[in-house]
Order: structure tokens, then C-alpha cells, then sequence
């Protein structure tokens, strides 16, 4: 048996224990592919980890940069209460539509509000939007493009509170995060965002390598200080 297989093999054990996908989660992946759009969702264990860390955190406000399908969107959710609020920004107009009506379908379209154009500029208008009701985000889930991690590390600096966590995923980038040669964007995008979290005064931090489903990858995790 290969290594990969093995990865493939325990994930899939981990997941029909404790993360089964139900029908709306896996209608929501078939119609993800069948738009066309790129099978980059997080995996199961990692939806129900982003569900157990918004639960954890008693987070009424979520938001996520990188919205695809919507899968993780929907994880991240359905950990919110009734009167809860997740805004989640996507760039492709395409996969906007297609998150929507995902989400729809899982009954959550009253809590979840899909923002679509270049994030940054998504969390400019957020910024303004809070100078007027400064309501603070308590979880940021970052998974779009990488050269712009560090800004967006930032960006959820501004609108997240002490207390808040900021997750990046998708950071191992094959193991070539610790080529410090590397000039790949999404490397430098993501060495930069480590490299920040590590030096900021107000940010708390680790990383973590995973293997599964997904390869070979990791995530950071970082807590707002005062």
C-alpha cells in the first residue's frame, strides 16, 4: 500500500467515525464539480474542525475569504446560532452562484451572506461598514489566494476583536513554505503570512502539517491578543 493511500485510507476511517457527510454536504460537492469549479474544497475532518473551532469559540459572527462552492461555508454555519451572521467573499461570479444555491439548500442563505468581487476590496467595504456598527468578526477562515495571505492576515486584524481566531489553511504548500528561495507567490503569499503572525504583538500562533485526503498540507492557527 503507498503512503498516499494509507493518508486516504485512515482519513476515511476518521471521517465515517466522526465527520460523516450528510446529503446536503454531499450534494453540495456533486454540484460544485458538475459547475466545473476546481475540487479544492477542505476535506470532511477539516469542515468538522472548522465547525468544532466555531463552536468552541461561541462565534455569533464569522467570516471566510475564499468561498468556492461553499462547503466549507456550510460547516462553518451551521456552528452559528439562529441569529448568527457568516459573510463570506468569493471573487468568480460563477462560484458565487453556485455557493448560493448550496447554501440555500442547506436552509442557511438567512444567516450567510456571499460578497462577491476581489477580496480586498470586499474588506475595505467591511472595514467602512464596521466604522458604522463596529460588530467584530470571532473567527476569520482564510482560503483564497495565497500571494495576498498576509493581507488579508491584516485585514482580519481590523475586524476581528481580542479573543478572535484567524485560521489560514492550505500552508505547507508541499513542503515548499520552508524554501526560503522560493519565489513561487503563493509561497512568498504564505511564508509572509507565517512570518507575521510570529512578529505581530497582537497575534498568538502555530502551524500544523496534515496528511490525508488532501495530501500532503497544513494549517495556521492564531488567537487575537489585546
Amino acid at each position: 500500500m503507498s503512503e498516499s493511500q494509507l493518508w486516504d485510507d485512515v482519513d476515511d476511517y476518521f471521517i465515517s467515525q466522526l465527520a460523516p457527510e450528510d446529503e446536503v454536504l454531499a450534494a453540495t460537492l456533486r454540484d460544485s464539480e458538475a459547475a466545473g469549479l476546481p475540487e479544492i474544497a477542505v476535506s470532511a475532518a477539516a469542515g468538522k474542525l472548522l465547525h468544532l473551532l466555531a463552536q468552541i469559540q461561541g462565534a455569533t459572527r464569522v467570516l471566510e475569504i475564499g468561498t468556492l462552492g461553499g462547503y466549507s461555508t456550510i460547516w462553518l454555519a451551521r456552528a452559528l446560532p439562529a441569529d448568527g451572521r457568516l459573510v463570506t467573499l468569493e471573487y468568480s461570479p460563477q462560484h458565487a452562484e453556485v455557493a448560493r444555491r448550496n447554501i440555500a439548500r442547506a436552509g442557511l442563505d438567512k444567516i450567510v451572506e456571499v460578497r462577491v468581487g476581489p477580496a480586498l476590496e470586499s474588506l475595505a467595504e467591511l472595514a467602512d461598514e464596521a466604522a458604522e456598527n463596529p460588530a467584530p468578526f470571532d473567527l476569520v477562515f482564510i482560503d483564497a489566494d495565497k500571494v495576498n495571505n498576509p493581507h488579508y492576515v491584516e485585514w482580519a486584524l481590523k475586524l476581528t476583536r481580542p479573543g478572535s481566531l484567524i485560521i489560514i489553511d492550505n500552508v505547507a504548500r508541499g513542503g515548499r513554505v520552508a524554501d526560503p528561495d522560493n519565489a513561487s507567490p503563493d509561497v512568498r503569499g504564505t511564508r509572509t503570512a507565517i512570518e507575521l503572525i510570529g512578529s505581530h504583538a497582537r497575534l498568538s500562533g502555530t502551524a500544523i502539517q496534515t496528511v490525508g485526503k488532501k495530501g500532503y498540507d497544513g494549517f495556521a492557527l492564531a488567537r487575537v491578543l489585546d
